[in-house]
């Protein structure tokens, strides 16, 4: 394949028409950091790993706002928070609003929506549809379809992954297809399949180097969130009760390898149900001719910083891991570190299916990419707006940001309630300013150093274009 060319000359090259099937698997907070292709040092995924031995691997997949319904919407409608209405967790994705299905379908697409939808409103665009009723649950869980509610006996990931392979096999097979397979693993709280139950029993997981980062230096808004393993980890995360006496740095370390072994069993059954969906392509001939993707709605802090959970735009929760494998376009085991937001899905899959980006959606498509080249406007700066500053479980402040190769710049316009008293935006907000080339870890807020002021002024200035460029505005 020569160098750049996209898929759509991949095709025409090869005297084919057809478009490719799309298999699009996203789990629930898994972060790139727990998976075996990014260099996890905590588990292996070896099926998520054949989508990277046989395709391309993103390392700068970034969600525009890292919380599960927003980034959902901004999947499907390929805008930002501000444009298709979903700021946060407690809003709801119009279904009259065009999205990536409805385009997909008038392309001659069958779609499937199946497992973990958490848009309040029933999924539209979609032929078939099987969804969990809210976050859902692990053990036992009840389904939804056009026809009603059913409860299942059995694990969650599992029954997903049975759902899925029904659907494909029962599909259309006259037509191509676009099926999103959504797992509600590994999120909070995290509840293993029984077989993996005592997995990592006796094992001592590595600790992030930063796990009893102090915050030194850093925003009071960052610093105080309600997310610290230990402080802020429950009897339902541990399973069990805290041993009287245990504070500070102990408690944090006793909490992190509670917590983290059972975000990795859960994580295990995920890894096995991807496995299942590639063994059923390759067994009915269809490898081929599809692409799967397998990504994340959001990253997560696995104790980076001291922290579990994701919102804020520190690069672990920012990040989205994106594994993608179309033979004969993806070329296997290759990586990308060009930028890419949640948002440019949509617009990616309709070049895939020889359909133009609708107008509305803002995203770009990185189809190019996917094919080993480089985009037309390649993203120099991405933009991020974190909106749920009323939240009263975990007091991360609203904030947004600017990230590009080298820096990042954060504005908190919102302070957490133990500071203030109430959830009122501050009048006094702060700033944090990394330097990514000498600190990828953001262990050290740099916004008051003189050397850098130029750099921050300039980023400012970035920061307020991208902002009216994707029809924002300030806080």
């Amino acid at each position: 394949m020569a160098a750049g060319l996209g898929t759509a000359g991949v095709l025409a090259a090869a005297g084919t028409k057809q478009r490719p099937n799309i298999i699009f698997i996203m789990s629930d907070d898994h972060a790139a950091h727990a998976i075996s292709a990014y260099g996890s040092k905590i588990n292996k995924t070896p099926n998520i790993d054949r989508l990277a031995a046989g395709g391309v691997k993103l390392n700068n997949c970034f969600c525009t706002n890292s919380i599960c319904t927003p980034s959902r919407a901004a999947i499907l409608t390929g805008q930002y928070s501000h444009k298709n209405g979903v700021y946060t967790l407690n809003d709801k994705l119009d279904g009259a609003r065009n999205n990536v299905a409805k385009e997909l379908q008038q392309a001659g697409y069958q779609t499937a929506m199946i497992g973990k939808w958490h848009l309040v409103n029933d999924p539209t665009g979609f032929d078939y549809w099987n969804i969990l009723p809210g976050q859902g649950v692990y053990y036992d869980p009840t389904f939804i379809t056009a026809a009603g509610k059913k409860q299942y006996s059995g694990y969650c990931t599992d029954l997903i992954g049975d759902f899925t392979l029904d659907w494909l096999k029962g599909r259309d097979k006259t037509k191509p297809f676009f099926l999103m397979c959504h797992h509600k693993a590994p999120h909070r709280p995290w509840q293993p399949a029984p077989k993996y139950a005592h997995l990592f029993d006796g094992v001592e997981i590595p600790e992030p180097d930063n796990l009893l980062d102090r915050h030194v230096g850093m925003a009071a808004s960052s610093s105080a969130v309600k997310m610290r393993v230990g402080e802020d980890t429950t009897k339902t995360d541990l399973k069990v009760d805290r041993p009287a006496g245990l504070e500070g740095d102990a408690l944090k370390k006793w909490a992190y390898q509670l917590y983290i072994k059972d975000y990795l069993r859960c994580v295990q059954s995920v890894d096995d149900n991807v496995g299942r969906v590639l063994d059923y392509l390759d067994a009915e001939k269809l490898a081929e001719n599809t692409l799967v993707i397998y990504t994340s709605d959001q990253g997560f802090f696995l104790g980076d910083h001291g922290f579990f959970d994701k919102r804020l735009m520190y690069e672990e929760s920012l990040r989205m891991p994106f594994l993608a494998r179309l033979p004969g376009v993806t070329k296997p085991g290759s990586v990308s570190n060009d930028m890419v937001l949640n948002v440019d899905f949509a617009p990616t899959f309709l070049e895939l299916a020889g359909r133009a980006k609708p107008a509305e959606m803002q995203g770009r498509s990185f189809e190019k990419i996917l094919a080993g080249g480089k985009p037309k406007e390649p993203r120099k700066a991405v933009y991020y707006r974190y909106w749920m500053h009323n939240d009263g479980d975990h007091h991360v402040p609203a904030h947004y940001g600017v990230r590009t190769a080298e820096y990042k710049l954060i504005y908190y316009y919102g302070k957490p309630l133990e500071m203030t008293g109430s959830f009122e935006p501050s009048t006094m907000p702060e700033w944090e300013f990394f330097d990514l080339k000498k600190d990828k870890r953001e262990m050290v807020n740099r916004y008051a150093e003189p050397g850098y002021q130029g750099i921050i002024a300039k980023l400012k200035v970035e920061l307020a274009r991208l902002q009216k460029e994707v029809g924002d505005t300030p806080a």
